[in-house]
């Protein structure tokens, strides 16, 4: 006798939403129930085994591959699933939130995906989570061309043919949705949320324009995470009806641990995987994280000096094509955030160098596609692609077997030639205190100092400062030596605010949560208990 059908959570402490009723249907949330029992218990026991794998690497200040999975890594005969056509060129992917406007400006990018953010990009309130929905909906369905009421400017998509494939992200594993809950007061997960209304709604439609439900899965950090979400696919489409491997999912290799697992996650997915990401913000600020026990050799340099050509993140990269390949899988590589300037042409032609060298490295590397923050980076990163693509799809056949890479090779932090500087200080705090006051107000992706940043940002720079006084840095600043203290980043924190205000106006700094972002990066930088998410803390200050 099969379960009763549980009841379907309940929308607890929400103003109501124009045109809610076509995303929060009976029906959909009676889906989102059923993901919620079936899985948010497996959802639970994986947050506590990455607390237990968290104490381990405290304990041994080291990782390695895995000795119970070897033969999974040694075994050269399986392949996940072919892509299907609308994935097999990969070569540009735009990123944003799924607010109206991004939205079809993203499609009409001239990217050949769009990763349309639920997660790091997105500021969780309410209206940012059901609208988000809308405006796919609306965009599957052509409802979606507007005028913005501000500039008078009208937004409509191009024919179907021109428009980018949507590669959706939701949530990670560790952030729930406060206002949807079970019937014992319990929030859903809010990637379940995420991934639940989006495929209720969407994955048929999908299907009658020749595409599918495709996901990215961000914060992944063990194969049998990648295992979790699996059985949510096959749950979904059995439930649902749709044929096996319609779905498909690229991860992003964006925590340690999973670069230590990337044929295992390939493995668990192997039906319905698409690809491995490269995700530097993050992948930093997870080696921060699991390493601060670690001394002075897993210390970082300021952000800015950890290019993809360090050592170790050149390990990661190189083994994360050569895994992909070998595997059939695509390899996409990381963020260009640059936001092209309209007053220097100056800053532009030297960030647009950088971007261009940045990707024509990847793209000889062997990478498939890579991620721009902005529609005018698409034609640099395209070319790039082109010189090395032509008309190919994809260089899946490159399976890089020239790259060998070690365990050790992944956290030799302390080979890269770059030590942290007040400057790098100085400029974590003002990022950290800029992102923060835009997230709080429900922007997720904001343009900072000619870089579109999202929450990663916050992370890694947060992490930074706290890793740095917790290690005892030293900087040379103006002639002498200057340690790293919680007192000198108050005083720098101030020193920010005030300029804020100045540059603000006080009636604009009065409307905004400048105070609010300015105590809470000083918490999660300061507090001696290092906080794993800084979105926990800071989701329960959002509003909405």
């Amino acid at each position: 006798m099969s379960a009763p059908a549980p009841s379907s959570p309940t929308v607890v402490d929400a103003e109501p939403l124009p045109r809610q009723e076509e995303v929060l249907t009976e029906a959909a949330l009676a889906f989102v129930a059923e993901l919620h029992r079936r899985f948010t218990p497996r959802r639970d026991e994986l947050l506590a085994r990455r607390a237990e794998r968290r104490a381990e690497i405290a304990r041994t200040s080291t990782l390695g591959f895995l000795p119970e999975t070897a033969a999974i890594r040694e075994d050269d005969s399986w392949k996940v699933a072919p892509a299907p056509a609308a994935l097999e060129d990969r070569r540009v992917e735009i990123t944003g939130p799924t607010d109206r406007r991004m939205t079809v400006n993203a499609l009409n990018s001239g990217a050949r995906v769009w990763l349309a953010d639920f997660e790091d990009a997105s500021a969780p309130t309410w209206e940012n989570v059901v609208l988000g929905q809308l405006n796919l909906i609306d965009a599957y369905t052509r409802n979606i061309d507007f005028t913005d009421p501000g500039s008078g400017k009208s937004y409509a998509l191009r024919p179907d043919a021109e428009l980018a494939t949507v590669v959706m992200r939701p949530r990670g594993w560790h952030l729930d949705e406060r206002h949807l809950v079970d019937p014992d007061g319990t929030p859903v997960p809010g990637a379940l949320v995420d991934f639940g209304l989006y495929f209720f709604h969407n994955a048929r439609r999908l299907l009658d324009l020749g595409k599918g439900p495709y996901f990215y899965l961000p914060k992944t950090e063990s194969h049998l995470e990648a295992r979790l979400w699996n059985d949510v696919f096959v749950f979904a489409q059995d439930h649902l009806g749709i044929p096996q491997g319609t779905v498909r999912a690229t991860v992003l290799i964006e925590t340690i641990t999973a670069a230590y697992e990337m044929d295992e996650i390939l493995y668990e997915l192997r039906d319905h995987a698409s690809g491995l990401n490269a995700g530097r913000w993050d992948y930093l600020f997870s080696i921060i994280k699991n390493f601060r026990d670690g001394g002075p050799k897993f210390v970082l340099p300021d952000r800015n000096a950890v290019t993809m050509t360090a050592p170790f993140m050149r390990a990661y990269t190189e083994l994360l094509v050569r895994t992909c390949h070998k595997r059939g899988a695509h390899a996409i590589g990381g963020m260009a955030a640059f936001i092209p300037s309209r007053r220097d042409e100056e800053v532009n032609r030297v960030a647009l160098e950088k971007v261009k060298a940045d990707k024509d490295r990847e793209a000889a590397d062997g990478f498939d596609g890579s991620w721009v923050a902005h529609p005018d980076l698409v034609p640099i990163a395209t070319a790039s692609f082109d010189a090395v693509l032509g008309d190919r799809p994809n260089q899946k056949d490159r399976l890089r077997e020239d790259v060998s890479v070690a365990a050790g090779d992944l956290i030799a932090v302390d080979s890269l030639d770059a030590r942290p500087t007040y400057e790098g200080l100085v400029n974590a705090v003002q990022v950290g205190i800029r992102y923060i006051e835009a997230w709080l107000r429900g922007l997720g992706a904001v343009a900072i100092f000619n870089l579109m940043e999202d929450a990663a940002t916050a992370e890694i720079s947060r992490s930074q400062i706290w890793q740095w006084i917790n290690a005892g840095v030293v900087f040379e600043h103006d002639g002498r030596t200057v340690a790293a203290t919680p007192e000198l980043t108050r005083e720098i924190a101030a020193r920010e605010l005030a300029d804020i205000r100045a540059e603000t106006g006080e009636e604009a700094f009065a409307a905004g949560r400048w105070q609010q972002a300015h105590d809470l990066l000083l918490k999660v930088a300061l507090d001696e208990d290092y906080t794993d998410f800084l979105t926990l803390p800071a989701y329960e200050q959002l509003r909405g």
